[in-house]
């Protein structure tokens, strides 16, 4: 994938935008480029991209998050200064809270992302999950969070996945329904992901991620 200066991703909730999000930070690093990573999501307390402190810090990536991750605090400080990182050069990766109500965070910060001009809004999208197993269904979900955040998206991440049980087959069956996505919405696919021996052929824009982001079940299993 080619990056602009500030990727904001955002999707509804189990779409995998903080596990992408994880990915693009570490892609961005592994090429030598400074990276921020903001934290915005306020609404989800589990799989957030602040949880990853210190696999971020051993790739030299920054972290901003509010106040109150990962403590239990109800009400989250958004005091993160954007401007002046944007300012300071390097790439930033903002991971926001699934759907509308997690949207709102991004919305203080709505003019400043607006008028930077090397900027994407990426909406992840995954069949699987509950609420957006049909395109219409995804891509209402997506009118919501850009109303609330103030923001248009500029491309679809099709994140399709179940997650250790997805095999190549779970990605090709899900290509018709982020074409589908993409048709309804004029965006382009700006990735398909997979983990590395899911690759399914012929999937646009193919990008290969690892799983950072487990399932609670799945850690109690290990």
């Amino acid at each position: 994938m080619n990056y602009s200066r500030l990727t904001v991703v955002t999707g509804h909730y189990g779409s995998g935008k903080t596990n992408f999000s994880v990915n693009i930070a570490l892609d961005i690093a592994a090429k030598g480029h400074k990276c921020t990573v903001i934290d915005l999501d306020i609404v989800n307390p589990y799989f957030r991209t602040a949880d990853f402190g210190k696999l971020f810090e051993e790739h030299g990536i920054a972290v901003h998050a509010p106040v109150y991750a990962n403590t239990n605090l109800d009400i989250p400080s958004l005091n993160i200064p954007l401007e002046s990182i944007l300012a300071d050069g390097g790439y930033v990766v903002i991971d926001v809270g699934g759907d509308d109500e997690g949207a709102k965070a991004l919305g203080r910060f709505a003019p400043l992302i607006n008028g930077f001009a090397d900027k994407e809004m990426l909406y992840v999208i995954n069949k699987y999950r509950y609420l957006t197993k049909e395109p219409a269904e995804a891509v209402q979900v997506m009118r919501e969070i850009e109303f609330s955040g103030g923001i248009a998206c500029t491309g679809i991440v099709n994140n399709s996945n179940l997650g250790a049980e997805t095999t190549p087959l779970t990605i090709r069956e899900s290509l018709p329904f982020a074409e589908e996505v993409s048709k309804l919405t004029g965006l382009p696919i700006r990735a398909t992901c997979a983990a590395e021996g899911a690759e399914a052929d012929n999937a646009p824009e193919l990008y290969t991620v690892k799983r950072y982001v487990h399932n609670v079940w799945e850690d109690e299993c290990q």
